[in-house]
């Protein structure tokens, strides 16, 4: 199949600087990003919606949430050369810098939700970790938008088949409705982060036509 071909050829490409790439960059992520959760003024609990209260909790859904942090790697994976990998690492760069500068001048939290977090559970340790703040907009869910805007983008240059290509846009909803249903997140927090990755998936594709070649655009 010429589309595997194309894939596996792709994630060959530059394989030891993606590796080491994704690697610091999700690793140094976290200290910042806690350090700002635990330093920064007090809270603004976010309102709930009409809609918040229509969406279950659900536990069970716990891995499709945690799989953002596989999701978003398969981006850089699949980067067939260094424009689109250094594309695609300046739009994750910029919407983390534009979010952590929103959660420390203007944080956020989520209501205190009376949920069943068993101690001992990965549910458990997540809300013990990842507490509700740093709520504003939501990185998971302009991460999950971001990738798969962009997976769309390298699958499609791929040929990949539509069944992978509808399968990496159910991916990220599932991801993105995972957060509300493990009540990481509520509605506005969503919103503000699917614009974000709307936006940073806008300007990346501008950015992408803009240094084709002339005649690469009427392809």
């Amino acid at each position: 199949m010429q589309w595997l071909r194309a894939l596996w050829l792709r994630c060959k490409t530059l394989w030891p600087l993606k590796l080491v790439g994704n690697t610091v960059a999700t690793i140094g992520f976290f200290p910042l990003y806690f350090w700002i959760m635990k330093n920064a003024g007090q809270a603004w609990v976010l309102p709930l919606t009409a809609f918040d209260r229509l969406i279950a909790f659900w536990p069970a859904v716990l891995p499709i949430y945690l799989s953002l942090w596989g999701y978003i790697a398969l981006p850089v994976l699949l980067a067939k050369d260094k424009r689109e990998l250094w594309s695609f690492s300046f739009g994750c760069a910029a919407m983390t810098a534009l979010a952590l500068v929103v959660f420390w001048f203007m944080p956020t939290a989520i209501p205190n939700f009376t949920i069943d977090a068993t101690p001992g559970t990965s549910l458990h340790f997540l809300k013990t970790v990842d507490s509700a703040g740093n709520a504003f907009p939501s990185l998971h869910v302009s991460f999950s938008v971001f990738a798969c805007i962009v997976l769309a983008r390298q699958l499609r240059d791929a040929g990949a088949p539509a069944w992978l290509r509808l399968f990496n846009v159910a991916w990220a909803v599932a991801i993105v409705y995972s957060t509300m249903a493990v009540r990481q997140h509520v509605l506005i927090d969503v919103l503000g982060g699917l614009a974000l990755g709307l936006a940073l998936g806008f300007v990346s594709r501008e950015r992408g036509v803009a240094m084709q070649p002339v005649g690469a655009r009427a392809v």
